[in-house]
């Protein structure tokens, strides 16, 4: 374990452009690393499967109105069931997402996001975040990575990815069973397959300690929201830090630095 600090936060992929919330995150951090020195590290949780993560809201440039955009989406299953970084781009949705952005963003951004090759919607993502500048001198660890999610920590609160209808879906382990979340108390059960700690990934719960055991940060950063829910007692040795405030922290930062 290290002895100098490693200050973390972790987030969901939270739009195209980062929601303002996430930024903040990225500032205090900053703030902090100035203070004690150590390492930052952004913990990207792009197991996640929920599509309305990704919506990016935008405000227009002339009459302040705002738009709530997001990706599109191969299939149902896929944007409904699939984890974020399995996520595919349909061809044509970037060319007429930037057709619309004339309005909303500064020319540099557009070039920017024009420019992103990436295939998946996590993918995307952070490629935006690392083109708008935010990632220079962050590691960022995913949790759809294999290694570090065979590094992490055994967990009975999880999700598992396995193939259903052509795709791989984000199923939670419940009652000894596979079960996708339809909505309210309507589940649909798969076969309880064989997995691999490789398929697995934390659940809101059981997050926080997961995280902890690859990363071993000294300091985290939450909003309020997010210290509210998680499991203190699971990481016993962060300090946790409350982000800066910020407004509007649901709509998207879309700023870029010149060049």
């Amino acid at each position: 374990m290290s002895s100098s600090p490693v200050i973390c936060f972790g987030q969901q992929p939270c739009g195209f452009f980062p929601r303002r919330f996430l930024y903040a995150k990225f500032v205090t951090a900053r703030k902090l690393q100035a203070e004690i020195g150590g390492e930052i590290v952004f913990f990207c949780h792009d197991s996640d499967h929920d599509p309305r993560e990704t919506q990016t809201t935008l405000r227009h440039r002339k009459t302040d109105v705002p738009l709530a955009m997001n990706f599109a989406f191969e299939n149902k299953v896929q944007r409904k069931f699939s984890p974020l970084h399995l996520k595919r781009i349909p061809a044509g949705w970037r060319d007429n997402t930037a057709r619309q952005l004339g309005a909303y963003v500064a020319p540099p951004l557009i070039e920017a996001f024009k420019g992103n090759a990436a295939a998946t919607v996590a993918d995307f993502c952070l490629e935006m975040y690392r083109r708008m500048g935010l990632l220079d001198g962050i590691r960022v660890v995913r949790s759809s990575d294999p290694a570090v999610r065979t590094a992490a920590r055994d967990i009975t609160e999880c999700f598992v990815d396995v193939p259903h209808q052509g795709e791989i879906v984000r199923a939670r382990l419940m009652d000894g069973a596979l079960k996708l979340h339809e909505g309210g108390e309507s589940y649909t059960a798969l076969p309880l397959v064989p997995y691999t700690k490789a398929q697995v990934s934390p659940t809101r719960d059981s997050r926080l300690g997961w995280m902890q055991s690859v990363i071993h940060c000294t300091h985290y950063i939450a909003g309020l929201g997010e210290q509210a829910y998680l499991n203190k007692a699971d990481a016993p040795d962060i300090t946790f830090v409350t982000r800066d405030t910020i407004d509007r922290s649901d709509e998207a930062y879309a700023e870029i630095p010149s060049p």
